[in-house]
């Protein structure tokens, strides 16, 4: 597998598709490029998925775990490769934020899935939490624990197939890494100054959904407000938002490439 190699980090790269556009991806946190592997393949041009660094198939490095070091890792995929779009969730929204609030310019269009993380400081208990369990158990006993967390046990009981979902996202799980970065979040923030979004003039798609204590709604809300150009698809929970897959995916395929 191809990786690009930073001053302090080697990332895993997969690439699908050819030509243009050429998109980089970038996965939520404690993820990996997995995360958006079915959706690629339906997008036209090049796709470039990445793991964050402590994530997936990437290095570890000891410290470096901030909004600013995760949006290096994006720049140096994105400059390795060519890429002028952008694709994150999350984590990686967060990360494309603060490489827009350094160069307003960076991308040509901007696709953010369920933003999480603005100018107000993210992560807290839930977060150490997370992590002490990740550093103090068997790999397989810590992502049970997880899964078995009472939030999460809850949503499966409606939708089993979710924690199959889960699973799979965590198939490739760094331990090590995601506790370092889980710990590396506490506190911090994308954006230092929300305001600096204004000077974006390329398109943004902000996709989110109400009823998400990870990724609030009233972020996306403030994304479509900040960003002069952009559209926002709020949706009215994770049952729509299943539904919604198929359309959703011709939607940011066709947005990507200025088609729609």
């Amino acid at each position: 597998m191809p990786e690009v190699r930073t001053d302090d980090a080697v990332l895993h790269v997969e690439i699908d598709g050819e030509g243009e556009p050429v998109t980089v991806l970038a996965h939520g946190l404690t993820n990996s490029s997995r995360e958006l592997a079915a959706f690629t393949p339906l997008v036209a041009g090049t796709k470039v998925r990445f793991d964050f660094r402590g994530h997936g198939h990437s290095s570890v490095p000891e410290t470096g775990y901030g909004f600013a070091d995760f949006a290096r890792d994006l720049d140096a995929v994105a400059k390795a490769y060519g890429a002028r779009n952008a694709v994150g969730t999350s984590l990686g929204a967060g990360a494309i934020c603060h490489l827009l609030g350094e160069d307003p310019a960076r991308f040509d269009r901007i696709v953010l899935l369920l933003p999480a993380a603005l100018d107000r400081v993210i992560g807290g208990e839930g977060f150490l939490r997370t992590a002490s369990i990740l550093e103090s158990m068997p790999l397989d006993q810590a992502i049970d624990t997880l899964l078995s967390e009472p939030g999460r046990a809850a949503k499966y009981l409606d939708a089993p197939w979710l924690r199959e979902l889960d699973l799979l996202l965590w198939k490739d799980l760094n331990a090590t890494g995601v506790a370092k970065a889980l710990r590396g979040m506490v506190g911090d923030v994308a954006i230092r100054d929300r305001e600096l979004l204004r000077k974006v003039d390329a398109p943004v798609l902000i996709i989110g959904r109400e009823g998400d204590l990870i990724h609030p709604a009233e972020v996306s809300r403030i994304m479509a407000d900040l960003f002069p150009n952009s559209e926002m698809i709020l949706l009215s929970g994770e049952e729509e938002l299943v539904a919604s897959i198929p359309t959703l995916v011709d939607r940011v395929g066709s947005f990507l490439t200025g088609s729609g």
